[in-house]
């Protein structure tokens, strides 16, 4: 599933060593005001815990996690919408992105000049935020321009498609973001080819010292204090310190790490689930002796649709699918314990597939 998520920031914020802490992509961290002018793409292995209980009750050959896309996109200049640095280039390839991972720096650092002079968590948001804003902007009003043509031959909706872009003007304007607009589904299909930049999901990474890798610190709380009232998720990471977490060979020794500064889990793995989540992405299993696997849907998706992740003749086969809930087979401890409870499900072509669903299709071609 070719889902993504774009990091950005502006430069010297630490994205590209979060990104490197995730991602079987190493890529080259500068100290430089502007940074290189190419982006670093990587799978990214989404860690679930899951997988090593269903290991307990099944022994099997291997177990298969799901990826996503990470992308770590050059660091933004201010006047990025405007061309500055590497804007076009950084602002066209944020288009493909499905959701934004916003890495914000959060940390004092002399060896580390920031581009605007002064540590600003804040500004540097509604930095970024203008310049996506200014790019929808155009974008918004170049579509105005052609449809006005359009109006003067007489096309039946060129009238409302110049409302409708009229009221995403008036909004990017107002220095609001597109995804904050109340539209109906018709109102979002207008813009659709448009990939507007501020409609896309986003969430916040406060890049700390290591010293606030637990608690966070002052800016950290300057930035969750301007977001209180935005439907989003911020997270406190100390990037340098996860770089060395990534850098220990064994699990052993990175729990022990873990447990000397008082976190729980890498900081880094959490910023994975939480891009698995903004994706609106959903996991379900398939266990056996051979391997045990996750696999990637979107919410909602019914049972053909989750078949056809594996293959697509078992979606175009399908006949049904029989469905445990992890909870209840961790709980019973096997199949048939399950089957016995009567918690074994037959289901057809309109089960909707639940998080964490463990599925055996039955299918025929």
């Amino acid at each position: 599933m070719a889902l993504s998520c774009g990091i950005v920031g502006l430069t010297n914020s630490g994205k590209t060593t979060l990104f490197n802490c995730m991602s079987n992509t190493k890529a080259e961290a500068t100290n430089y005001s502007f940074s290189t002018g190419k982006s670093n793409i990587g799978m990214v292995k989404v860690p679930d815990p899951r997988l090593k209980e269903l290991e307990k009750l099944q022994p099997t050959e291997k177990l298969v996690q799901v990826v996503v896309d990470i992308v770590d996109l050059p660091g933004l200049a201010k006047g990025a919408s405007q061309g500055e640095g590497i804007g076009n280039k950084f602002l066209g390839e944020l288009r493909n992105a499905d959701a934004i991972i916003h890495v914000v720096r959060c940390f004092d650092d002399e060896n580390l000049p920031h581009p605007s002079g002064s540590i600003d968590p804040v500004r540097d948001i509604e930095d970024l935020d203008f310049e996506l804003q200014v790019a929808d902007l155009q974008s918004v009003e170049k579509k105005i321009a052609r449809t006005e043509k359009l109006l003067k031959t007489g096309d039946k909706n060129a009238k409302r498609i110049i409302e409708i872009l009229n009221k995403y003007k008036n909004h990017l304007e107002n220095f609001q973001n597109a995804r904050t607009l109340e539209v109906s589904d018709e109102e979002k299909a207008a813009v659709g080819d448009l990939f507007l930049l501020t409609t896309k999901p986003v969430f916040y990474v406060c890049n700390v010292d290591d010293d606030a890798a637990v608690n966070g610190n002052k800016y950290s709380d300057a930035v969750k204090e301007h977001l209180k009232n935005e439907s989003t998720e911020v997270l406190v990471i100390a990037g340098k310190l996860e770089a060395e977490i990534a850098e220990l060979e064994t699990e052993e020794e990175r729990l022990e790490f873990l447990q000397d500064i008082g976190l729980s889990e890498p900081g880094v793995d959490k910023l994975i689930r939480s891009a698995y989540k903004i994706l609106n992405l959903e996991t379900f299993f398939t266990v056996g002796p051979k391997e045990i696997r996750a696999w990637t849907i979107k919410k909602g998706s019914t049972a053909p649709e989750a078949a056809g992740v594996i293959h697509s003749d078992l979606q175009r086969g399908f006949i049904r699918a029989e469905v445990m809930k992890y909870n209840d087979f961790i709980e019973l401890k096997s199949e048939q314990a399950v089957k016995e409870a009567g918690k074994l499900h037959i289901e057809g072509k309109n089960y909707i597939v639940e998080d964490g669903d463990i599925l055996n299709i039955r299918f025929n071609v």
